[in-house]
């Protein structure tokens, strides 16, 4: 059932791919304009997200403001979710999206990815006492999980027992965890971590049950935009700019160098 959702997600998002008008060239574009508009996700901490202050912040702006800089134009930030931002993409409503996204071969069939600028491993959270210690204990039990994304595939094949229970958004997936209609949450551990930071009722259990490489999105085709933020993610990575913003949003250093840092 899983495997068909994506086989039919991919092949509705070839045909949407296909029905969209070309675009020129979308670093030419992004230069007349003087500006970048960048699809990041609102509710994704430590990546994307809106504090207490209502300012937007996260791992994803801080790489995308210094992608702008290497271009030399402002950016403005528009929203997306797991299910909007390729749609967006692809229409030009946006020229990249930078939102905690897998690239898989799904959906490189539809866009064209950065190289990987993290590598993310997929836990669970519980409630302090859960009887839930790992994937093993999920037979039966509800859990919520982004709606079409490869936490839910991955859910899937590790638990096929469980009872996903998807959301369109990290925000009401948690939520439906804290109001107990759902036994766990299921999600890439460093944003499990931002939610359960100030949430001392809850804890990560178990060991990682997949490797997530995230990339950013642009266009099919746009090779030359896609150039500059590859070339800016290697130049943070060896100036140490990407250490330093790693650190400020997850507390610790980089396990695993950026693709193709070397």
């Amino acid at each position: 059932m899983r495997r068909g959702f994506f086989g039919g997600l991919a092949v509705a998002l070839v045909l949407f791919a296909l029905a969209v008008p070309a675009h020129a060239d979308a670093l030419a574009n992004i230069k007349s304009r003087g500006k970048l508009l960048a699809g990041v996700k609102y509710d994704t901490p430590p990546f994307g997200f809106v504090d207490s202050a209502n300012q937007l912040g996260g791992f994803d702006i801080d790489l995308v403001r210094e992608i702008a800089k290497s271009i030399g134009v402002s950016v403005d930030f528009v929203k997306v979710t797991s299910p909007t931002r390729i749609p967006l993409l692809v229409a030009g409503n946006v020229d990249l999206v930078a939102a905690s996204m897998t690239n898989t071969p799904e959906r490189a069939q539809v866009i064209d990815f950065s190289i990987t600028y993290y590598t993310g491993a997929q836990r669970l959270v519980v409630p302090v006492g859960s009887p839930i210690h790992g994937p093993k204990d999920l037979d039966g039990k509800i859990v919520a999980v982004q709606q079409g994304t490869t936490l839910e595939r991955n859910l899937a094949q590790v638990a096929p027992g469980a009872k996903a229970l998807p959301f369109r958004d990290y925000n009401s997936a948690w939520l439906a965890l804290r109001e107990h209609r759902a036994d766990a949450l299921t999600g890439s551990a460093d944003i499990l971590r931002g939610f359960i930071k100030n949430a001392p009722g809850f804890t990560l259990v178990g060991e990682r049950f997949s490797v997530e490489p995230f990339g950013m999105g642009v266009r099919k085709g746009e090779t030359a935009l896609r150039q500059v933020i590859d070339d800016t993610l290697r130049r943070l990575w060896k100036s140490g700019r990407y250490q330093e913003l790693y650190r400020k949003w997850f507390g610790v250093d980089p396990e695993i160098p950026i693709a193709s840092a070397g």
